[in-house]
This record gives structure tokens, sequence and C-alpha cells, in this order.
């Protein structure tokens, strides 16, 4: 039988995200309904869908030999595993999420040394109470089963909650104090599937392909035909660091190719266009391997 490496696919809000970025990195993940075993097109993966929650627990105990999770998750359960790589994707952007303190806008509460005694309902306990530790706050943490933006001020006097927009916080009429933490995906691993070397370099090839299709996301691939006598200032112009350029057949002209955000076309464009550039030509990147 063949090796394999048995790794966590976090099921619940990062579970379709994740299984786009595996599929865009070649790895084609299908989840069949109420079944927490997974078919994947590599004979040498077996996957498992499991909680963010849990599966720090569960990589640490050795069941799984690497998965995803947040990094507050991770905090969460204190647990001792190898961080193998930072992933920034989330459920709805490329960036990271914070677990923040809230109270009431009108509360009279402005910072967290104005908890003393008081009660914080959260969903990250551990979390929490290493956060208060850290302020020299002695206040009381319970645990929320969900809804938590709700318990505020009747059932508790703030909450820790995860936002990403902050939408849900401010239709709940909830102001932030302070951000407890900022998260992002981690890929994960335990020590001994870390120290096989079969299992470590499946594990770097599968980051490898995770991270270029991340790092692809921002940008795009700008090709340009332009006057030789404004390269100099063209390429002043590019951010790319060093961008391709080349002769064409015919006359004084380049062919630039340069990798540059996708934020920052809507400036640069009508630059390149006004220093002569033409057939100027933006297309997407699926992968980027540094």
């Amino acid at each position: 039988m063949e090796q394999q490496l048995k790794l966590g696919i976090p099921k619940g809000s990062l579970q379709e995200s994740t299984l786009k970025i595996f599929k865009e990195a070649g790895y084609t993940i299908r989840v069949k309904e109420r079944n927490y075993y997974p078919s994947v097109d590599d004979p040498e993966l077996s996957c498992m869908l499991i909680r963010a929650q849990e599966m720090a627990r569960y990589v640490e105990g050795e069941q799984l030999d690497c998965g995803l999770t947040g990094l507050d998750w991770i905090r969460e359960n204190r647990a001792d595993v190898v961080e193998v790589a930072e992933l920034v994707y989330a459920k709805q952007s490329f960036r990271p999420i914070r677990w923040v303190l809230a109270v009431k806008e009108d509360s009279p509460f402005r910072s967290v040394k104005d908890l003393e005694g008081k009660t914080i309902a959260t969903e990250v306990v551990n979390l929490t109470k290493d956060y208060l530790a850290a302020h020299g706050v002695d206040a009381k943490v319970e645990f929320s089963w969900g809804t938590t933006e709700v318990k505020v001020p009747d059932l508790a006097d703030a909450i820790v909650e995860i936002t990403e927009t902050g939408s849900s916080l401010r239709a709940n009429n909830l102001k932030i104090i302070d951000t407890v933490l900022e998260t992002t995906t981690r890929f994960i691993a335990n020590k001994a599937a870390w120290n096989d070397p079969w299992k470590r370099a499946k594990i770097e090839r599968i980051v490898m392909m995770l991270r270029s299709v991340i790092d692809a996301v921002p940008m795009s691939y700008l090709s340009l035909n332009a006057p030789e006598a404004e390269l100099e200032e063209i390429l002043e112009i590019l951010p790319s660091d060093n961008p391709t350029v080349s002769h064409l057949a015919k006359g004084n002209w380049v062919d630039i190719q340069a990798v540059v955000e996708k934020r920052t076309l809507r400036e640069i464009i009508p630059r390149l266009k006004a220093l002569g550039a033409r057939s100027i030509v933006e297309l997407p990147i699926s992968k980027i391997v540094e």
C-alpha cells in the first residue's frame, strides 16, 4: 500500500474557500452530503472534514498528520503543533480576520481595564482569559454557544467575537473597544509527521501549491508595446522589480511584460497610454511560485 498523508479539511465557514484553493492548486477534493471523508484525486492523500475549532487537537494527537485551521483555534486549544505556513484567506476575503472585544454603543466601558469584575461572553474562553491576564484584568469569562452578539447587556457586559467585516456587530449596535487577536489560516502538522521525511516533503509540496494560488489572487500579468525612447520612464511607473523587456522585429519599439497588483492598474494603465504605450493587455494569473 502506498504511503498516505492524513489531511484535515476545515468543515464550516472555511470549507468552501479551502476546497476552492485546493482545486486551483491542482487537488480536486469532492465532498458528498453527510460524508466526512471526501475523495481526492491524489492517491497519496486521505482527507477528513473536521471543524476548525477541533483541528489542532486532532493534529497534535496524531489522529491527523496535518490540517488547516486558524491561529485562533491553535491558541484556544493551546495545541503544540508545527505551524508550517500562514495562508491568508478567509470566508469572504483574502485578508486577516479579528477576534474583538465589543460592548454596546451606549456602554460606559471604553477599554479592557473598565471590565474588571465584569462578565464577558465568548466562544474562545482560553483566548479571552489569556488576553485578560496579559492586561492584568480579572473578569468572569463565560462560554457562549452562539448568537453571542445578543447577550450584551442583559447576559454579559461585553463579548469577544470574531469579525471579518464588522457588519454583524454594527447591526446589533455594538462597538469594538479592542482587538484581542488578529488571526489567519495556518497549515499545521504534528511533530511526528513533520519529522517523517516522506510526509514532510509531501506537506511542503502541498503548501507550495496553495501559496502559489493565494499569492496570485491580488496580481495580474500586464503586457504592452511601447516606444523605446519612453522605456526608462515606463519602467519607473511599473511597480514590478524586474519586468521583461524585448525588442520588436520592426521599429524602435519594445515589448514589456510585468506582474503588477490589480489595484494599481487603474492608475498605471492611463499613464502608460499617455507615454505612447499600445496593445496593453491584462491577463489573470492562477499561480505565482517564488
